[in-house]
């Protein structure tokens, strides 16, 4: 692994585990074993570190949220997305918990973060159009707009909410049993409008989520 990918592998470990306002540069190239300057290298500064973890992010996402074309949309997709959201709140958890300080302080972060989340906004609609294709959801349009949007809302905001709330967690700590809660709001939402097998298996997709994973 390159220099440049190995500084921003510990960039995220380091953010995901003690949050991004807590961890500099020196920080980083302490951890590496490396000087300040072998880093300032590869990136002038922490925001483009951040820019960058974002844009693997950005890219990982919209990778994930693709509905296929040649084919109807299985309830074996629906469950693929769910446990990819999943593992990006948790791989990048930093970006949710700390985003709105992180692109106070940085201009290009918010464009691009908003014109991700408008991207996000039509690949999810277009989920949920095929899938009521498949006949797996029963919704009119202005449903999936507002399914969407309020998906949307949970999967940005959920590690913040966990981490300020103490809602679950007294003392703020986010593991992924915790985000795991957050796919079963989405199921909650989205529970109305399921049909065929998607509803049958209602019940497994809230025993799944809504309880402990034993395997984190």
């Amino acid at each position: 692994m390159k220099t440049r990918d190995k500084i921003l592998k510990k960039s995220q470990d380091l953010f995901n585990e003690r949050g991004e306002r807590n961890v500099t540069t020196n920080h980083i190239a302490a951890e590496m074993g490396i000087s300040p300057g072998n880093l300032y290298y590869h990136f002038r500064n922490k925001d483009e570190i951040i820019y960058e973890l974002f844009l693997q992010y950005q890219k990982r996402t919209a990778s994930l949220l693709m509905a296929p074309d040649e084919r109807l949309l299985t309830y074996s997709d629906k469950m693929g997305y769910f446990e990819g959201i999943l593992d990006n709140m948790w791989d990048y958890r930093f970006l949710h918990r700390d985003l709105e300080q992180m692109m106070d302080g940085n201009p290009l972060l918010r464009e691009s973060y908003g014109e991700f989340a408008r991207l996000v906004l039509r690949q999810g609609r277009r989920i949920y159009e095929r899938l009521a294709e498949s006949g797996l959801v029963e919704a009119d349009e202005d449903a999936i707009e507002a399914l969407i949007i309020n998906i949307w809302v949970i999967v940005s905001s959920w590690v913040s909410f966990l981490h300020t709330s103490g809602v679950f967690n007294e003392n703020g700590a986010i593991t992924r049993d915790l985000l795991r809660k957050g796919i079963y709001q989405i199921i909650q939402l989205e529970a109305p409008y399921l049909r065929g097998e998607a509803r049958d298996r209602l019940p497994q997709m809230k025993a799944y989520y809504g309880s402990p994973d034993t395997s984190s």
